[in-house]
């Protein structure tokens, strides 16, 4: 199934004692590119998360943030930093004594200064948190590729619709290419008989003519190899794999067919359709870039 690489997933739940959220966002990468935030105590959590991420997505810039805090006191406990505390005092009081200030120094006023008390989670078992960040995880993950699942069904119809267009344009060139031939020769017979002032015409000149001119501006080999390369676009828009990098590399090819297929038009109604051909693929590439 066809995903966009843009996407947004989370969940919150009480699992294990705690109150999770997950939150999963991502933009277009070229490749996977995984950034987290979480609290500092759960750090550890952070190559399972980045494994997990990994194995639903493969494309894609993804950034995850976690939110933990305990559900109840339990959880919890506050210690005191005592080197710091002293520190802290000792230079209170040097201020004091320094600029004669008022003496407030008091428990609280202590109590707030930066690492003076230090909050951390109570006998922090990693395994059972992982599996109550994992369950969140998960529910969160399930939400953000179903959103790029929907996108990438929309981004899949209009590349599609693009395709056939340009398939309905690749059969007015087939249909007009011999036409110009035609055209092109009617006016070198015009041409010689103005300038033989004569009615005999070298036949065998004019066919040597519409041969050479038939040959270099053939485009059936560009036009047979555009139906195939979409054809082949539309089974891989049907894989169940991540298929962006390789549509990517169908379209420089299509692109390429149809520049040659521009540097042969010899005729102004072919080069407006190729101009409209190489407009749908320009359309098709910037959608592409979406894709996972």
């Amino acid at each position: 199934m066809v995903r966009s690489m843009t996407g947004f997933g989370r969940s919150q739940q009480t699992v294990g004692g705690l109150n999770i959220q997950v939150e999963l966002k991502s933009v277009n990468h070229r490749y996977f590119e995984y950034g987290s935030r979480l609290p500092r105590a759960y750090n550890f959590l952070d190559d399972k998360l980045k494994a997990l991420v990994q194995s639903r997505v493969s494309r894609g810039k993804v950034d995850v943030v976690v939110y933990i805090e305990a559900a109840g006191d339990a959880t919890a406990e506050v210690t005191v930093d005592h080197a710091v505390a002293k520190a802290t005092l000792a230079a209170l009081t040097e201020l004091r004594d320094t600029y004669e200030l008022r003496d407030d120094i008091s428990t609280m006023a202590l109590a707030r200064m930066p690492d003076v008390l230090k909050t951390r989670p109570v006998e922090l078992d990693e395994d059972a948190v992982w599996e109550a960040v994992k369950t969140v995880a998960e529910e969160a993950l399930d939400k953000f590729v179903a959103m790029r699942e929907v996108e990438g069904e929309k981004l899949k119809a209009d590349v599609l619709s693009r395709a056939d267009l340009i398939l309905e344009k690749v059969a007015v060139v087939e249909e007009r290419n011999p036409q110009t031939v035609k055209e092109h020769m009617e006016k070198v017979e015009k041409r010689m008989r103005e300038l033989l002032s004569t009615a005999t015409v070298d036949e065998s000149r004019l066919l040597t003519e519409a041969a050479l001119f038939a040959d270099k501006i053939a485009v059936a080999e560009e036009t047979v190899r555009l139906r195939s390369h979409i054809d082949q676009l539309h089974k891989l828009m049907d894989s169940k794999e991540a298929v962006g990098r390789k549509l990517d590399f169908l379209v420089q090819e299509m692109n390429r067919e149809a520049n040659t297929t521009g540097s042969k038009a010899q005729d102004l109604e072919l080069a407006r359709v190729v101009v409209d051909i190489k407009a749908e693929l320009e359309k098709i590439r910037e959608q592409i870039q979406n894709i996972e």
